[in-house]
């Protein structure tokens, strides 16, 4: 097997033109081929495929250039000598998706399964730096044991190369990372540094350290899938973005999210014509909000209703889900859309719905895509468990997010919006560019009852019928206050809105303050309280 694919003896070329012709092409069959016909056989065996179909898969047809095919590794030690294969397990080069170009790379799991060295290492880097230079995104596809043992610290410093590269890459160009195997060890700090990481169920998983270390270390048994699979890290860990059921579907949704990001930081993300008219009303949002205020509803539809075609790509669907966060389009224009979900915890902030939301708004912020936010929000989760696990600290991450955002800021307030949670919110005080109410809104420090509670608490305590002073009182309350009126007269909303406008409101809006500028003091960076 290894003398199918391994190179010849260097130095060794032919005389004629003509074969040294068919030597370059015998070369580039060696190379395609891997690992060797019997280890792709195995790949496939395990229902994956290899690292060039995915690369077909990924690009549009025929616009793959491939970067050092011929590449092979350098070590000799512990039988490498003897063994060797052209591109050494990586598979790195350019294309096209939708005809904008994207730089790739493929790890080839049928060449040492997939692990790193230093030459694999450098090929990524160098490809990295290609789209540095020229402002393309970065794909990954990650099929990995991880490092190269048999090389040692060598393989260590070309994981650090690429982590270095990642880095530099974020905030410039988009960075996508898929695991569609293992990716394990060191390994795993790449993908966890770029914007977005897809999962493939099944087939893949992501752990600094495996079930038998685990065990070994602290007595804890746990298979490859509840550790690292892809259901543990889009649920529970927010360590992955997307869980996907094959490969297929997995580069097919890569390809839909690049479809909604700007190519780097400096161009604009691209445009489709506009499918519906901008004014298009939904009479159904009039009624979405129940008149009780503890009953829910789904905010998904109040999405749905206003972008257009309904098309919403949902970003972390399964984690934190007491906040929404995705990419939508508003008349043909890519915006991101952050809001709380009302039928989860009430919509509540807690630490990993701040977090979830935090970071997306800040990946926005990078890319200049405008920020939609619905809020429906009746606070911060409390609890000692909340307290102690550094909500403070958490919270004020999704603060500092939406205040360092320069990007245009469009925010609407469906029902509540209460206490801090409404400051964090995009709204007004925090640079919020267009801010609009729903007639359903409820703009205060704290709900109707809480407040009544403590304004009046001697009042209650002292009156004859404790029960119907209460209930006259939340009543006069709710009608003065627990209306977005107040908060309209000193310049806080805007406008308050008839729901089913709020499509038109925001294009148009989004049509004045797409060319703001605005700008933070200049600084190396500030300390976001991670």
């Amino acid at each position: 097997m290894a003398e199918e694919t391994r190179p010849p003896e260097w130095g060794v070329s032919p005389e004629t033109t003509a074969n040294k012709l068919e030597h370059l092409r015998d070369l580039r069959r060696r190379a395609r081929l891997g690992g060797g016909e019997y280890r792709i056989d195995q790949q496939h065996a395990r229902g994956k495929l290899t690292a060039r179909e995915r690369v077909d898969l990924l690009l549009d047809p025929g616009s793959f250039q491939e970067l050092d095919a011929l590449v092979v590794h350098r070590a000799s030690d512990f039988g490498l000598a003897e063994e060797r294969y052209y591109g050494d397990g990586v598979v790195t080069g350019w294309g096209r998706v939708d005809g904008r170009p994207v730089a790739v790379f493929s790890q080839d799991f049928t060449v040492f399964g997939g692990s790193l060295s230093e030459a694999y290492g450098e090929k990524i880097c160098k490809v990295m730096d290609l789209a540095m230079k020229t402002g393309m995104p970065v794909v990954g596809l990650n099929d990995s044991g991880g490092a190269r043992i048999q090389e040692g610290v060598v393989s260590l410093g070309a994981y650090a190369e690429i982590f270095l590269r990642n880095t530099l890459a974020s905030g410039v160009v988009p960075q996508i990372s898929a695991i569609m195997g293992p990716c394990a060890g060191g390994a795993v700090y790449s993908p966890a540094i770029t914007d977005f990481t897809f999962m493939v169920k099944g087939t893949s998983f992501m752990f600094v350290t495996g079930p038998d270390v685990v065990k070994t270390v602290t007595h804890e048994i746990v298979d490859f899938e509840q550790l690292g699979g892809a259901s543990t890290h889009n649920a529970t860990s927010g360590v992955a973005h997307f869980a996907v059921d094959g490969e297929v579907e997995c580069v097919q949704q890569i390809r839909r999210l690049l479809a909604f990001l700007p190519s780097n930081n400096v161009d604009e993300a691209p445009r489709q014509a506009a499918a519906e008219p901008p004014a298009r009303a939904e009479e159904l949002l009039d009624t979405i909000v129940p008149d009780e205020p503890s009953r829910a509803y789904d905010m998904e539809r109040v999405i749905g209703a206003v972008v257009d075609k309904g098309d919403f790509m949902e970003v972390m669907a399964e984690y934190a889900r007491n906040i929404i966060v995705g990419f939508a389009r508003l008349d043909g224009r890519t915006v991101g859309i952050v809001a709380q979900q009302p039928s989860v915890l009430a919509g509540v902030l807690d630490i990993n719905s701040s977090v979830k939301a935090a970071r997306f708004v800040r990946f926005c912020d990078c890319f200049n895509i405008p920020l939609v936010t619905f809020v429906d929000v009746p606070g911060f989760l409390p609890g000692v468990g909340q307290e102690h696990g550094g909500i403070i600290r958490h919270g004020a991450k999704l603060l500092y997010a939406y205040c360092e955002a320069t990007v245009p800021k469009l925010t609407v307030i469906t029902r509540k919006a209460y206490g801090g949670a409404y400051d964090v919110m995009s709204s007004k005080h925090i640079r919020g560019d267009a801010n609009f109410a729903w007639p359903t809104a409820e703009i205060a420090v704290m709900g109707v009852e809480g407040a009544v509670n403590i304004i009046f608490r001697d009042q209650i305590a002292t009156a004859k019928d404790p029960e119907d002073t209460r209930a006259r009182l939340t009543a006069e309350y709710r009608e003065r206050f627990a209306n977005p009126y107040a908060a309209a007269a000193r310049g806080y909303v805007d406008e308050v809105i008839l729901p089913r406008e709020t499509r038109s409101k925001l294009i148009t809006a989004l049509d004045v303050v797409r060319s703001k500028r605005d700008t933070n003091p200049p600084k190396k960076h500030g300390n976001i309280p991670l």
